[in-house]
């Protein structure tokens, strides 16, 4: 299925979850902010979040002082 991340399209499998998106991104261990189509997925729910077809995805992670940095 086709999902959308950081407006770049992107083929995943059925079922996959929002943790097994962010392994995949190389991502796991940072701090980072998700929203998926336009909601804050909290931390605590990546790893039950099911991804679904056409989802629209945003993550950015915290680089030094703070700042937010979308993820390419």
């Amino acid at each position: 299925m086709q999902i959308q991340v950081n407006g770049e399209i992107r083929d995943i499998a059925d079922g996959q979850t929002l943790s097994q998106l962010i392994e995949q991104l190389g991502l796991t261990g940072q701090r980072l902010a998700v929203e998926i189509n336009r909601e804050i997925i909290p931390r605590s729910e990546h790893a039950e979040h099911q991804l679904r077809a056409n989802d629209k995805i945003e993550i950015v992670r915290a680089i030094g002082g703070g700042q937010p940095e979308a993820i390419q």
